[in-house]
């Protein structure tokens, strides 16, 4: 394969300003304002503008659309480039999101001599996505599934190119069947399925990465650019890798496959490193080669609607907004917790255990969305900027206040990885030292092997003072506490908890539950997790998102607690599979004044 001559940029400071991400699949200009005609060519400039017409007929893409673009070169012009006159009928959230950020259309230059395909497509591609580690795990059961529902509902571009890259030997019709095996229609949409379907592995390649990267990265830009046919593209990065490949995958990537033409993003998994020294150095690495608002570290957990509804409950509705504080909150407890233990091997009983991998991540981005202060406004860096103050004021965490669990199993293969005393469960109760939540528990317990799949945060509120109706309760005080419970699984729905009289003669109270659940409210099919990241990250939304800054906190706020597990080889309590996890996490509860709601 011809060379590959790489001027690479200087290495930027980290920075944490206000991205302005473009919008999804806006055509990008380049040097100049007659970038088109100097270098795609009259019928380049022609065919890319039939084509993005094409690809804004569908709904939510009509408007009368400028762009802002600057230059790459040194005299740093900035041209505008004016589509035609479409209808109107485009979101307000869109359309904050017509300005290319300098960061993502700067990558390092790049040289390379032509290499010829014998696959050029009918039309060329607007945006690229390369999913690197195409033949894994993830890859096959996740992220081709959700690439595949956004191009079916009409998401992605009909041009859009995706491209798995992989060091096994395949061809594109390898990929392709390999793809085609893991893929379905939506329930509700199965018109023109096998049409759908057919359009979008066509539009899917294969590169063989080989064992060096940087050649790797070559061809994978070289088959890129050859999809892209020589017109302004962006593209996007999926890199389902293991951790240690993480930085040799990241940063031959930056060097050899960034397009010059348009915005680079990148997709990182969790866990974010072992400690907050190994997740510091990785993000330091990252930061010399792309800028922040170029980076996505996803967390699949985070794009359920349970977290979505966090904010849009609270900031949108009057009722709950002025009780969103100490003053009426007793305690905050989130919960997440799995049946199935299918995972035991490669996630928890491998290095990372439950708490880098769920904890660290899931667990105190969902705390930081619900405490944190109304942002001025629901830009992703807004929103971003008021979860890591909520992540700096968490108290530190004590040993005493955590429980750790080990799910007990007899198989052989398990009893050898218990050796390790890598947890599986993981209950605490933290405090947020900030002046609205004061004196609040957040009691959160996650785990394995449980009796049941669980996603919820429930709300518990204070007692009502000097209740006339107290004596009719009871003794147990509980029974009258107002509770709201934001629930994911086993089904999605909003339940509240409020007492009310039991009809018939007499005066006989009950708790009773005011419920919304989806299934009965919305005729809708819940889109899985990945395809809703999948579509923040094409729109440049990335406040479900961690940063740099959120990532170091949440370490600030979880290394000391496992340097002291560790240093103190602090074992797990062992429980059943099926059962409800250790018991001192209910002691733990108690010792806080709070009650587990399984407890009820």
């Amino acid at each position: 394969m011809a060379g590959l001559a790489v001027s690479a940029s200087p290495a930027p400071a980290p920075s944490f300003r206000r991205s302005s991400a473009a919008s999804r699949f806006s055509p990008v200009a380049g040097p100049s304002a007659n970038f088109r005609t100097q270098v795609c060519g009259l019928r380049c400039w022609i065919a890319a503008k039939l084509k993005f017409r094409k690809t804004l007929k569908r709904p939510g893409w009509q408007l009368r659309r400028n762009l802002e673009v600057r230059a790459n070169d040194s005299g740093g012009e900035t041209a505008n480039i004016r589509s035609d006159t479409l209808d109107s009928s485009m979101d307000e959230k869109s359309l904050m999101r017509l300005k290319l950020s300098p960061s993502e259309t700067h990558p390092p230059v790049l040289k390379e001599d032509p290499i010829i395909f014998n696959d050029q497509p009918e039309i060329a591609a607007s945006v690229c996505i390369a999913v690197i580690g195409a033949t894994g795990e993830l890859a096959k059961n996740k992220v081709f599934p959700a690439l595949f529902a956004l191009y079916y509902s009409g998401f992605l571009p009909q041009d859009v190119g995706i491209f798995g890259y992989s060091r096994k030997t395949l061809t594109d019709e390898g990929l392709r069947s390999m793809i085609e095996a893991n893929l379905t229609c939506r329930v509700d949409h199965h018109e023109n399925c096998d049409e759908k379907l057919n359009e979008f592995l066509k539009r899917t390649y294969y590169i063989d990465a080989g064992y060096d990267n940087k050649d790797g990265m070559a061809k994978l830009n070289s088959r890129m650019s050859h999809i892209e046919g020589n017109c302004a593209a962006n593209r996007i990065f999926y890199l389902a890798v293991p951790q240690e490949a993480l930085l040799d995958v990241a940063l031959s990537l930056a060097d050899g496959a960034q397009t010059t033409q348009g915005w680079n993003r990148i997709i990182i998994e969790k866990p974010f490193g072992f400690t907050g020294l190994s997740s510091h150095r990785v993000t330091q690495s990252l930061l010399s080669r792309f800028e922040e608002e170029q980076i996505y570290r996803i967390d699949h957990l985070l794009g359920k609607d349970l977290i979505e509804n966090l904010t849009v409950l609270r900031f949108s509705n009057l009722v709950f907004e002025p009780l969103w504080s100490r003053t009426y909150i007793r305690n905050v407890q989130v919960i997440f917790s799995e049946e199935t233990a299918t995972e035991i091997q490669g996630r928890y009983f491998g290095d990372y255990g439950i708490i880098r991998d769920i904890v660290h991540s899931h667990i105190l981005q969902t705390i930081a969305l619900f405490a944190m202060e109304p942002p001025v406004s629901l830009d992703g860096e807004d929103i971003r900027d008021e979860k890591v103050k909520v992540l700096r004021s968490i108290r530190k965490l004590e040993l005493e206040d955590v429980v750790l669990g080990q799910l007990k199993e007899n198989s052989v293969k398990v009893d050898r990885y218990t050796k390790s005393m890598t947890p599986t469960y993981f209950a605490a109760a933290m405090y947020i030292d900030n002046a609205r939540w004061d004196g609040v528990p957040f009691l959160i317990k996650t785990g394995i092997g449980l009796m049941k799949n669980r996603a919820e945060i429930r709300i518990q509120f204070r007692h009502v003072p000097g209740n006339i109706y107290r004596e009719r309760f009871g003794h147990d005080i509980d029974l009258d506490t107002n509770e709201l419970i934001l629930r994911d699984q086993p089904e999605e729905a909003i339940l509240l908890k409020v007492n009310n009289k039991v009809p018939g003669l007499g005066l006989q109270l009950d708790a009773s539950e005011l419920n919304l659940l989806y299934r009965d409210r919305y005729n809708v099919e819940v889109p899985d997790s990945y395809e809703h990241l999948l579509l923040d990250v094409l729109d440049g939304d990335n406040h479900l998102f961690m940063r740099s800054d959120e990532l170091a906190s949440a370490w600030n706020v979880l290394t000391p607690v496992i340097h002291e597990i560790d240093q103190n080889r602090i074992a797990p309590e062992l429980y059943e599979a099926g059962g409800r996890g250790p018991v001192n996490a209910y002691y733990l509860a108690a010792k806080h004044g709070v009650r587990w709601d399984d407890e009820l």
